[in-house]
């Protein structure tokens, strides 16, 4: 069982501020992964560990995120058997159908039963890039996976839903994005730590034109409601009257 595990490296969100303009500035942030995929990188290595099989973590990006060596080290002490990095200084800011397509392309060139991807990155949170991913490789895919059981060539995949859980067999190669529910990912020991250094890493780059369809035209903090500071006090039937008049007029 061969099992691909998508990462995304993101800003560390303690390291971003917002400028003056509104505009998110992300210079002084370090990369790290993305928590949704933390999530998928542990799930791949439980299933290896249960059915057998190698893990192989596939992540592309800007090189400034890829070739940090923390990172790489970070990523493979986790229970990884290898790294492979698609770096190109035109994945700044990639949305989703391109870092799907430079994805597949790289999957194409790999021997794989299952690939994982996070429900969705710690940035553009877009919860898109599995779906086509899927497609791209023309595999069956599925979102908002909570459990998944291997066996006999089928993932069976528990999806829960608003007042159900749905259960779906899904024939492998398949492409699975679980949720943050599905298990609580490992903190690594210094011995996976120190090991992680002896792993392999492949790195590559995407031969594919970019062939998007839309563009990112600017991220913005929210704008900040300045408080109106209108305090009523006491519990009379005036003063409750006069706030629940207040919050109808807010919400109408």
């Amino acid at each position: 069982m061969n099992i691909i595990a998508c990462c995304k490296i993101v800003p560390e969100e303690q390291d971003i501020f917002i400028n003056a303009d509104g505009t998110v500035n992300t210079a002084k942030a370090s990369p790290k992964i993305s928590q949704y995929d933390l999530n998928a990188l542990e799930a791949a290595v439980e299933l290896a560990a249960g059915a057998g099989g190698t893990v192989t973590v596939l992540s592309a990006g800007v090189p400034a995120a890829l070739d940090n060596a923390k990172v790489r080290k970070d990523i493979l002490s986790r229970g990884a058997d290898s790294l492979s990095v698609v770096v190109d200084a035109g994945l700044e800011g990639a949305l989703p159908a391109r870092t799907a397509a430079v994805l597949a392309e790289a999957a194409r060139n790999m021997d794989f039963d299952l690939i994982l991807c996070g429900e969705g990155s710690g940035d553009l949170y877009a919860q898109q890039v599995g779906i086509l991913l899927g497609e791209a490789l023309g595999a069956p895919c599925i979102n908002a996976v909570s459990s998944i059981t291997l066996a006999d060539g089928v993932a069976r995949v528990e999806r829960s839903l608003e007042k159900e859980t749905q259960v779906l067999e899904i024939p492998l190669p398949a492409v699975l994005s679980v949720t943050s529910d599905i298990n609580t990912p490992r903190i690594p020991s210094m011995k996976s730590i120190l090991g992680a250094g002896r792993k392999p890493v492949h790195a590559g780059t995407p031969t594919t034109g970019d062939g998007t369809l839309s563009q990112t035209l600017s991220v913005l903090a929210p704008e900040q409601v300045k408080r109106l500071g209108d305090i009523i006090e006491g519990d009379s039937d005036e003063n409750i009257a006069a706030f629940a008049e207040k919050l109808r007029r807010i919400f109408q």
